[in-house]
């Protein structure tokens, strides 16, 4: 504990800025994208019906306003932010150890696909070998898409204790060096590069076209907020962290499903909730909020909160946006735009403390999904 407390004093502004030196020659600057169809459902009350059976049924829906920047890391290269933390942590810990040491050992983690994709990828592209374990219950285009890269794939049961296990007898056969999916100091200083390119190129998009943002005629300074999924947390705490010294609140999203809504609900207890065991459709978001994620998260000098979402809610989100902006998205990229949609509490949030309205950016953290998949959503 005493060394997460070093390392949190060390997550700022500043090492995401560094992180972002570093990748940028390995990671693309992926598309903001906006749709006025979808600020507009978003700006519109939910019928009565909807929130019967909530803690809101019988009372006048809430009219929050927003204008939503979509950050498309769905575009990044394997199709997640991941490849962000993965290439940041691979490239950190040839630095610390040296580039002979790290090839001579290989690198492992576990993720149910999407770090695992995103390790492949840096260690091919850095030469170093790879040892990825995964749930034997992933998608098969993450894992053949691990494969692709030229890692050799492990699986394991799909609790993160199992898989831990299973990182554990693969590290004393082989001598791997451990690069985790989320819990890591340079992981998330990667992650919250994501950040750092959405407020760059709001302002970009709102200073050529200021029709876009719900505060017309003003300079853009900075987004009003950004909601981000929730599973592990590095996203959510890196981009909190970019935020940290700046008046965007960054908000988490996570599905309810099976208690997969394991961050909101350790804010509510106010402690960290260790496991989970959930079959949610947003595969990406299964496990457990990560010790130094949940020090930044918990913090509400930095972080604005977080609030779930029910499986069709993620479903109704991943439809809008597949048939109205185009766009390929897996489940759990959807979560922050289905809290907008759908979270009357979220929707009251906005509505009481913006009476103009918010700018406000989502990321669509990736779009690892297959036809097939979509199809079984939507049957």
């Amino acid at each position: 504990m005493a060394d997460a407390a070093t390392k949190l004093k060390d997550l700022t502004p500043s090492a995401v800025h560094s992180a972002y030196d570093l990748i940028k020659p390995y990671v693309h600057r992926t598309p903001l994208l906006t749709c006025k169809t979808i600020d507009k459902i978003a700006s519109t009350p939910q019928s009565p019906e909807a929130l019967v059976g909530t803690p809101f049924e019988g009372h006048t829906p809430a009219q929050p306003k927003f204008r939503f920047f979509f950050k498309c890391e769905n575009y990044q290269r394997i199709g997640a932010f991941k490849a962000r933390g993965a290439f940041h942590g691979l490239i950190r810990l040839i630095e610390e150890l040296g580039e002979e040491e790290v090839k001579k050992r290989g690198v492992i983690t576990h993720s149910s696909g999407n770090h695992a994709q995103a390790l492949a990828l840096a260690a091919s592209t850095l030469n170093v070998p790879a040892y990825i374990v995964m749930p034997e219950i992933s998608t098969p285009s993450k894992v053949s898409g691990t494969r692709s890269h030229g890692a050799e794939v492990i699986f394991s049961g799909s609790t993160s204790t199992e898989r831990e296990a299973v990182v554990a007898d693969v590290q004393a056969k082989t001598g791997a060096l451990m690069i985790p999916p989320y819990d890591d100091f340079n992981i998330i200083c990667g992650q919250g590069t994501t950040g750092l390119e959405l407020e760059g190129q709001y302002i970009e998009t709102v200073r050529e076209k200021p029709h876009l943002s719900i505060h017309q005629g003003s300079e853009p300074k900075t987004l009003d907020a950004v909601i981000t999924p929730v599973g592990g947390g590095g996203l959510n705490a890196g981009v909190t962290t970019y935020f940290s010294d700046k008046p965007t609140r960054v908000f988490g999203a996570e599905p309810s499903f099976e208690g997969a809504d394991d961050c909101r609900r350790g804010l509510e207890a106010g402690e960290r909730i260790t496991t989970v065991k959930s079959l949610t459709i947003a595969d990406g978001l299964r496990t457990p909020v990560g010790v130094l994620n949940w020090m930044v998260i918990s913090d509400k000098n930095k972080a604005g909160g977080v609030f779930a979402v029910t499986e069709e809610q993620i479903k109704a989100a991943m439809r809008l946006v597949l048939e109205r902006m185009k766009v390929v998205v897996e489940p759990s990229a959807v979560v922050g735009l289905a809290v907008c949609l759908f979270n009357e509490e979220f929707r009251r949030l906005v509505e009481s403390e913006a009476k103009d309205g918010w700018d406000m950016g989502i990321v669509f953290s990736g779009g690892n999904t297959t036809v097939e998949k979509i199809g079984m959503f939507f049957s």
